[in-house]
């Protein structure tokens, strides 16, 4: 199967449970490859239907404070682009992955090589949040050649017209940002988000994914009865961060996704 062929059949299958698809983020690479690796596979383990693999990068403008603190840390621990992608060496056949990367990365190195690693990596698709799509003609034909999807992000402040635009030319899943503010933990989820998710139904022909600011079950919950994907990925990184070794990492966030997909589970019955 191709990457978008496989991110369409995890939420195709959590489609067939009646929920949500459960999509955990993660910093490759942090707190060190180690680690990295053993909360992907506790993510897998745990009941995620996708992971979203985020890349240390020095200038994260999407990213609040958690994500760039993590960021940071893999950085100065001497973390390489090569080194975030291993973190999903075991898990990428058996759970979709989805990278979070930002332009610089993909631009250095050149469409056709960055797609060229990415496929060699078993990764489905990558999401580059300051690449317009008026600048990504030339990635999104690399990756349309290996079947990999070049996933597209929706604000609230988007323009209906362009967002019609945007989700038309959508692979994969549409990421549906939740607010106008960076990544972290919201006390609630916003009142309008319903409305934005169900224009980006109406207007894409593959799912809508949430992501920015769900941090609890009961917030996972919620999104996931108007969404068709739920994103979760601050709090997992925080997680991470306030645990001693890999292996309470890896235990700490098994604990939330099960957590989070009874709920979502208990949502959908």
């Amino acid at each position: 199967m191709t990457g978008v062929e496989r991110i369409e059949a995890a939420f195709t299958a959590a489609r067939g449970q009646g929920r949500a698809a459960l999509m955990p983020y993660m910093m490759g690479a942090f707190p060190d490859r180690a680690t990295a690796g053993l909360v992907a596979r506790a993510y897998a383990d745990a009941g995620a239907d996708l992971i979203e693999l985020g890349v240390p990068f020095s200038d994260p403008l999407a990213d609040g404070s958690v994500i760039h603190a993590a960021a940071t840390r893999a950085l100065v621990a001497g973390a390489t682009f090569d080194d975030a992608l291993a973190a999903v060496d075991d898990v990428a056949d058996r759970v979709p992955v989805v990278l979070m990367v930002y332009a610089n990365m993909v631009l250095s190195r050149g469409f056709e090589d960055f797609a060229a690693r990415v496929e060699k990596a078993g990764i489905a698709g990558a999401i580059v949040p300051d690449l317009p799509p008026e600048e990504a003609q030339a990635l999104a034909a690399a990756f349309r050649t290996r079947g990999l999807a070049l996933v597209p992000l929706i604000a609230p402040t988007t323009p209906s017209r362009r967002r019609d635009e945007i989700c038309a030319a959508a692979t994969g899943f549409v990421y549906v940002v939740s607010d106008t503010r960076t990544t972290g933990e919201r006390d609630d989820v916003p009142a309008d988000l319903g409305d934005l998710v169900a224009a980006v139904r109406t207007a894409a022909p593959v799912p809508a994914a949430v992501g920015f600011g769900i941090g609890t079950p009961a917030q996972a919950a919620e999104v996931g009865r108007i969404a068709d994907g739920v994103i979760i990925g601050s709090r997992l990184v925080r997680a991470v961060a306030e645990s001693g070794n890999g292996e309470q990492a890896a235990a700490a966030v098994e604990e939330f996704i099960r957590s989070a997909r009874r709920s979502m589970d208990q949502s959908g019955d």
